[in-house]
């Protein structure tokens, strides 16, 4: 009888740990809703559209980085310099190429609308999240 007892204790204590194992994977913070690809167009009126990529991701600690694409002028990777996100309100900026942006997310999650600044030009920039 004592050894059933004890083979069903180590059974539970198993248990407990597994599941002590689980608890901060399950408790672990939903990713934030800035996370991902956004792309949009900027439209400079007589100059040809110009699309633009986003790319937002976060650290384990929650810091956020990114870099920018310009897939028309075949260029990729630009460094986001300063990233902030305080929902709804996304601002960005790139030091080394002059621009910034500052938008502001929708209830569902899926676009950001707001100004791109580059050099002393201010054009509006819808940001939409894609795959």
């Amino acid at each position: 009888m004592k050894r059933q007892r004890t083979l069903f204790g180590i059974g539970v204590c198993f248990v407990l740990v597994l599941g002590l194992r689980m608890v901060p994977t399950m408790m672990a913070a939903a990713p934030s809703p800035i996370v991902g690809n956004w792309e949009g167009t900027l439209d400079p009126g007589a100059r040809p559209k110009k699309r633009i990529v986003v790319h937002i991701t976060a650290a384990p600690d929650g810091s956020l980085s990114g870099t920018i694409d310009f897939p028309d002028e075949s260029a990729s990777g630009a460094l986001i310099t300063a990233i902030n996100y305080n929902a709804p309100v996304l601002h960005f900026e790139n030091t080394s190429g002059q621009v910034s942006y500052d938008g502001t997310m929708n209830k569902e999650n899926s676009e950001i609308a707001g100004t791109w600044k580059q050099g002393g030009a201010a054009l509006s920039l819808t940001l939409k999240k894609s795959a």
